[in-house]
């Protein structure tokens, strides 16, 4: 079973303003608690070994909520790319599989399921949960053969795209790969040594917000759900 994971909550949501005006957009109001408390809580309830968060714009304000909720780590990743942590914290040494999560994404997290499809695929160095396409959201269209990831793009259409959730092994990705800030560079270098994986399509309820519209329509569905 999965024991740690992250949550990257550093982005500064500009797509979203003047919600995020004075805010950053892990902290707006989302079902009345905040848009990072929907993953944050279920992962609490995991009793996981570990849990971080990254932070960046009006950080010291997410990060006095999230140790109040439970969060372990926080790594200030200001200025930084979404993958500078992997390279750059205590985290590149953790040779175990590690869930990692956006702040934005509205998912009913099996870690079950999750866990299983890590060991069915070898425990690899990093692996991607697809998700089928959702109209308005966009993402990284995933193109495989037997689940070895062979092209990420944004305009070649396929069943399947990234949702934003992975399991990556930080040690493995160390070992392998150049350090990078971003998460598509990472991921480049993965494909090239043929070891970026997707797992089975990911059917659980999952939305990603990234505009207001999308945030009104996330709280319809997370109420119905």
């Amino acid at each position: 079973m999965i024991k740690h994971a992250l949550i990257l909550a550093a982005g500064r949501g500009l797509r979203m303003m003047p919600l995020t005006s004075n805010t950053s957009k892990a902290m707006i109001q989302f079902n009345n608690a905040m848009l990072i408390g929907n993953s944050l809580k279920q992962l609490v309830k995991l009793h996981l070994e570990t849990i971080s968060i990254t932070v960046g714009y009006k950080g010291a304000e997410l990060a006095e909520y999230a140790i109040k909720e439970g969060v372990h780590n926080i790594f200030n990743t200001n200025g930084k790319g979404n993958s500078w942590w992997l390279y750059n914290t205590l985290l590149k040494q953790l040779d175990e599989p590690l869930l990692v999560l956006t702040c934005d994404n509205i998912v009913e997290i099996d870690l079950e399921w999750i866990s299983q499809q890590y060991q069915q695929f070898n425990k690899p160095a990093c692996m991607l949960i697809p998700v089928q396409p959702v109209d308005g959201i966009e993402g990284d269209f995933i193109q495989h053969e037997n689940n070895k990831i062979k092209q990420l793009s944004r305009t070649e259409v396929s069943p399947i795209y990234g949702s934003g959730i992975q399991i990556l092994n930080p040690k493995k990705i160390n070992d392998t790969t150049e350090a990078a800030e971003n998460f598509y560079d990472v991921w480049q270098q993965l494909i090239s040594q043929k070891l970026l994986v997707a797992s089975e399509t990911y059917t659980k309820t999952w939305y990603s917000v990234n505009t207001k519209a999308q945030l009104h329509i996330a709280e319809k569905l997370y109420t119905n759900s």
